[in-house]
């Protein structure tokens, strides 16, 4: 594997890793989706915070760095090529909606006071969960594709001579 592509793209799989455990936690506590608007709008706004300093450095990060692997991939056989892509498009798609669909409602719950929050609080929250749901389907597919495409790059590697360099000549 070129040196450049042994770096990036572990590198880019640990970041997708990171996004898709980091969706994936909230996932899996589903309590968190049905609390009363008095605990739930400060959770979100917190969230918000906190996910909005954290999460876009990882996801754009990754995303570059799989443009680069996407490039370098082009000679680690088909297989590595069409995984390597697949999660650069996953991963764009992931980008695409967050900044077209879930952020424009984390702009707006940010606006809500938990005493007193919109007569739909409830309707927005379960659509925000929803797109959640399939970001991390997502990011999940895309951390996945780059786990295997990792597997397969590693058996396309030449076995090493062992008649050393004189054999090599020959070949």
């Amino acid at each position: 594997m070129p040196q450049l592509l042994m770096l990036i793209r572990p590198t880019a799989t640990a970041l997708v890793g990171l996004f898709a455990g980091g969706t994936l936690f909230l996932l899996i506590a589903p309590s968190l989706s049905r609390l009363p608007a008095t605990a739930y709008v400060p959770y979100w706004q917190a969230l918000n915070r906190d996910y909005g300093r954290a999460m876009p450095p990882l996801l754009l990060g990754a995303l570059a760095l799989l443009v680069t692997a996407s490039a370098l991939s082009h000679r680690r056989g088909g297989l590595v090529l069409g995984l390597t892509v697949a999660a650069t498009v996953l991963v764009t798609a992931v980008v695409v909606l967050t900044v077209t669909q879930l952020e424009p409602l984390n702009r707006l719950a940010d606006t809500w006071t938990a005493e007193q929050p919109p007569a739909d609080w409830a309707d927005l929250r379960r659509r925000w969960w929803k797109l959640h749901t399939v970001r991390t389907v997502l990011a999940l597919l895309a951390f996945a594709a780059l786990l295997v495409a990792s597997s397969a790059d590693q058996g396309t590697r030449a076995p090493a001579s062992t008649a050393g360099p004189q054999a090599a000549a020959l070949t």
